[in-house]
C-alpha cells in the first residue's frame, strides 16, 4: 500500500484499499495512516470502533501532524496517538524517512528546524516544502505532534505532575502544553488524564537519588517475536553495561544509556498476555524529565516496535526455504540502537570475531567507561564515548594489531567529526562512507546501516553466519563457499526489501545449529 500525501476519492486505488482496511476495523493498519472525517472534525486510527464514515466524509493522511494541520482532533474513543509508528520511515532511506528518524530523536526540539536541515544537507526552506509537500506537515508541525503523542501517553500512563509532563513532553512553557492538548484532543490534559486512565500501580516520577523514574507501556504490532530479539540482545549484552534475562516468564533487558541531558537507564519487560500477544513495558531511569521522548524513541527503534511484522512474514514465507522459520517465528525483529557511535565501535571490534571473544573484548574496552550508579541491578556503567576510546586507547590484549587500530581510528573519526553517523543519514551514502575507511568490512558498514538506521534491506555479504544458517534450511549447496555465497545474494535479492529480516532468521538457523555462537556478534 503506497503512503505519501492525503488520500482521498473512492476511485483511488490506494483510498479503496484503506477504506477497506477501516470498514473491517482492521488493527494491523494501525500507525499506518490516520482517517480524517470531515462530517465529525475528528481524526482516527483504522481500527477505531466508531460506525465507518461515509467515504465521501474521510480523507487518509500519513501522519498525525498533517491531520492537525488541515484542522481535525484525535479521537478520544480510539486515542490514535497511542497506535505503534509509522515503519514506513526505515523503509524510505529519502529525506522524509531520515527527517522523521530526526524528529523522532528529538533533534527538532534540541536544534531547531536549521539543525535538522543542516544535519540532511538542505536548506530549511527547502526541507519545509518537501516534507509538506510529502506528508502535508512541516518540521514543527511534525516534532509538535510528537510532543503531544509523549504527553498522551504520559498522562494516561504515570502519575507525574501536569507541569512535569509538560516539561517531559518537550514543550517550552505549561500554557502551550494547555492549548496544544485542548488543540489536539479536543480536553484539557487533567481530563484527558481522567478519560484515559487506567490501573497503573506504582507509576510516576519516583526520585532515586539525583535521578527521575517513571514507567510505560509501549505499543507494539502484533506478531512480535519478542524472545528473539530480547535474545539478540542478551547474547551480546556487556557485563555492566547491560543485564537480561530469559529463565521466566517475563523477558527482561536493561542497559545504560547517554541522553542530551545526562545518563540515564532503561528496562524493557516483555509479558506474555496469554492469547498469543506480549506486553511491552518500559522502566525509565533518567536525569532530566526532557530526556523522556528521546528515551522513549530510542527503545522503539532498538526493539523495532514500530515493524510491520505482517508486511514483513507475508513477502518471507513466499520462499520455500524460509517459509519453516517464518512460520515458527512470527513478527520477527531487527534490533536497532540506542547510541550510533557506539554500535560502529561494537560492530568494529565483532568483525570475524565470534560473540563469545567479542563480548570479553567489549568487556574490556567498556572499563574505560564512566560509573553509572543505577537501581536497575547490574547496571554499573556508561559504554564509552568515542572521544574516551579516542584517548585512552582500546586494550590491546587479544584484540590483535589491525583491529585495535581499525578501532581506535574508527573512535577518532566519530570523535572529531570525520566519521559522521547518527539516525538521519542516507543508508547507501552511509555504508559507502564506512567502507572507504581502512578496516571496516562490507558487511560490517551495512550491518551499522541495518542497526543504526533501520535499513529494512540491508544485507552482509559473506558474512559466514548467513552461510551457516542458510545451508541449515537447504537455500544453498555445495562444495565450494565462494560459490554458495553467491548464490545466497543472488536469492536474496527475491527477499527485498526486507533482507533484513530474512538476515535474522538465517542467523537464528546458525544459532541453532552451532549453540548460538556464529550470529553476527556486533
Amino acid at each position: 500500500m503506497g503512503l505519501g500525501t492525503p488520500s482521498v476519492g473512492s476511485h483511488d486505488p490506494a483510498f479503496a484499499e484503506r477504506y477497506r482496511a477501516i470498514a473491517a476495523r482492521d488493527a494491523r493498519f494501525d500507525g499506518l495512516f490516520i482517517t480524517a472525517v470531515s462530517s465529525t472534525g475528528i481524526y482516527c486510527r483504522p481500527s477505531c470502533p466508531a460506525r465507518t464514515p461515509k467515504p465521501e466524509n474521510v480523507t487518509f493522511y500519513l501522519t498525525s501532524a498533517a491531520a492537525q494541520e488541515a484542522g481535525y482532533r484525535a479521537c478520544r474513543r480510539c486515542l490514535p496517538e497511542a497506535a505503534p509508528g509509522t515503519p514506513e520511515w526505515n523503509l524510505r532511506g529519502d529525506l522524509v524517512g531520515r527527517s522523521m528518524r530526526l524528529v523522532a530523536d528529538g533533534v527538532v526540539d534540541r536544534e531547531g528546524v536549521g539543525g535538522l536541515a543542516s544535519r540532511l544537507g538542505y536548506s530549511s526552506r527547502q526541507v519545509q516544502r518537501l516534507l509538506v509537500a510529502e506528508l502535508g506537515a512541516g518540521p514543527l508541525a511534525l516534532a509538535r505532534a510528537q510532543r503531544a503523542q509523549s504527553a498522551r501517553a504520559l498522562l494516561t500512563g504515570t502519575d507525574l505532575r501536569l507541569s512535569d509532563v509538560a516539561f517531559a513532553a518537550g514543550f517550552g512553557s505549561v500554557r502551550q502544553f494547555n492549548d496544544t492538548i485542548n488543540e489536539v484532543f479536543g480536553t484539557r490534559p487533567r481530563d484527558l488524564r481522567l478519560r484515559g486512565r487506567r490501573a497503573i500501580g506504582d507509576r510516576g516520577g519516583t526520585p532515586v537519588g539525583t535521578a527521575i523514574r517513571l514507567s510505560l507501556t509501549l505499543p507494539v504490532r502484533a506478531p512480535f517475536d519478542a524472545a528473539g530479539i530480547v535474545g539478540f540482545l542478551a547474547s551480546r549484552a556487556i557485563a555492566g553495561v547491560e543485564v537480561a534475562r530469559l529463565d521466566g516468564p517475563d523477558l527482561v533487558y536493561a542497559r545504560t544509556l547517554e541522553l542530551p541531558h545526562g545518563p540515564g537507564a532503561v528496562q524493557v519487560t516483555c509479558t506474555p498476555t496469554g492469547t498469543g500477544g506480549w506486553q511491552v513495558d518500559l522502566v525509565l531511569e533518567l536525569a532530566a524529565l526532557s530526556d523522556v521522548a528521546v528515551a522513549v524513541a530510542r527503545v522503539r527503534r532498538l526493539f523495532d516496535l514500530d515493524a510491520d511484522p505482517t508486511a514483513v512474514d507475508a513477502a518471507l514465507v513466499a520462499d520455500r526455504g524460509l517459509a519453516t522459520s517464518v512460520s515458527a517465528t512470527p513478527g520477527i525483529r531487527v534490533p536497532g540502537a540506542v547510541e550510533p557511535h557506539e554500535i560502529v565501535l561494537r560492530a568494529v571490534v565483532g568483525q570475524r570475531t565470534s560473540i563469545v571473544a567479542a563480548r570479553a573484548h567489549l568487556a574490556r574496552l567498556a572499563s574505560i567507561g564512566d560509573p553509572y550508579r543505577s537501581s536497575i541491578p547490574g547496571l554499573t556503567r556508561l559504554f564509552p564515548t568515542s572521544q574516551q576510546v579516542a584517548a585512552h586507547a582500546p586494550p590491546a590484549r587479544n584484540l590483535g594489531p589491525r583491529k585495535r587500530q581499525a578501532v581506535l581510528e574508527s573512535a577518532r573519526g566519530l570523535a572529531d567529526g570525520d566519521l559522521v553517523v547518527d539516525v538521519g543519514q542516507d543508508p547507501v551514502e552511509l555504508r559507502r562512507t564506512l567502507e572507504a575507511r581502512d578496516g571496516i568490512l562490507r558487511a560490517t558498514a551495512s550491518y551499522v546501516a541495518m542497526r543504526v538506521l533501520g535499513d529494512t534491506d540491508a544485507w552482509l555479504d559473506g558474512d559466514g553466519a548467513l552461510l551457516a544458517g542458510a545451508t541449515t534450511l537447504g537455500l544453498c549447496s555445495g562444495d565450494s563457499r565462494t560459490r554458495r555465497s553467491r548464490d545466497l545474494t543472488v536469492r536474496a535479492l527475491a527477499w527485498s526489501p526486507w533482507r533484513s529480516y530474512a538476515q535474522m532468521h538465517l542467523w537464528g538457523a546458525a544459532a541453532g545449529a552451532t549453540g548460538g555462537t556464529r550470529e553476527a556478534a556486533g
